[in-house]
């Protein structure tokens, strides 16, 4: 640390008279650093143990706006689309709606609250419960909220973010091998891998391909869960399990309708998921989308 306080005073001090009279006349993006990413403050040593006992010394300080260039850097590389970027807690909306409304939102801003907080006594399986999960009735706000935590998460802690729009992600990759295996070992390492709308059910089409409707004449719905789509997010999912990596999860399917269609996967999700997650009963009402 000390060589790179030198460094930065000698090149100040390189400076010529010219320089120094156009960096005064500069505008900084941040004018509390000058664009340096921090700057020297006196400090008294004010350890009575220390033979260095009430001498002034410079300390170099990171300015508030590292953060800020951190926090740009993770939410251009989180795959976050704009208008996600502008879900906040702030804009997730609970007056005069559901109670249950209220406790998904309750729920996010609980686990970020307790997120990384040290916790004293912790059971082998309370260690792998890192994640939270949002399931159930479509239209009720999932991902706006889990959106929201993954900003706050970027902006306030600095933790990275991948977004992994199920169906559309796994469009994306089907075809391109190099391009798959960049994104599984992206969505393993990261520091929070968001998988939004996990299984997207669509309608069960016959031969013919006309919709299949159940006794109500509604559509029956089926998972979109390939034998492949299944292979992939279990790879990454067991890898995160088996690092203690969060996972944030939104589905229409709960925990049983997943451990319905593989095991290993559905249970090691709800693992990681047991402390935080909030089930959504299928209730039209609740989608937002037709208010």
């Amino acid at each position: 640390m000390q060589e790179v306080i030198q460094k930065i005073q000698e090149k100040y001090l390189k400076l010529s008279p010219e320089e120094v009279a156009t960096n005064k006349q500069k505008e900084f993006s941040c004018p509390k650093c000058k664009d340096v990413g921090g700057f020297f403050e006196m400090k008294v040593d004010e350890d009575e143990r220390k033979i260095t006992y009430g001498k002034s010394f410079q300390i170099w300080v990171d300015c508030s706006c590292e953060k800020q260039k951190i926090a740009n850097k993770l939410i251009k590389a989180s795959e976050i689309t704009d208008n996600f970027k502008a879900m906040t807690f702030a804009n997730y909306y609970t007056e005069g709606q559901s109670s249950l409304v209220v406790e998904a939102k309750d729920l996010a801003m609980k686990y970020f609250k307790d997120f990384e907080k040290p916790v004293t006594v912790l059971t082998e399986a309370e260690e792998m419960a890192v994640g939270i999960a949002v399931l159930g009735q479509p239209g009720f706000g999932k991902t706006h909220l889990l959106s929201a935590l993954s900003n706050n998460m970027m902006l306030k802690k600095l933790k990275s973010v991948l977004y992994f729009p199920y169906v559309e992600g796994f469009d994306d990759l089907r075809d391109d091998f190099e391009k798959l295996q960049a994104k599984l070992i992206r969505m393993k390492e990261v520091d929070i891998l968001f998988i939004d709308d996990l299984f997207k059910p669509v309608n069960k089409r016959d031969r013919n391909g006309e919709v299949v409707l159940d006794k109500d004449n509604k559509p029956v719905k089926i998972p979109q869960a390939s034998s492949w789509e299944i292979k992939q997010i279990y790879s990454v999912v067991n890898y995160r399990y088996m690092n203690k990596k969060p996972i944030f999860l939104s589905s229409e399917l709960d925990f049983d309708q997943m451990i319905l269609l593989d095991e290993a996967l559905g249970t090691r999700l709800y693992q990681m998921c047991k402390r935080y997650f909030l089930i959504i009963d299928k209730d039209l009402s609740l989608n937002y989308r037709l208010k």
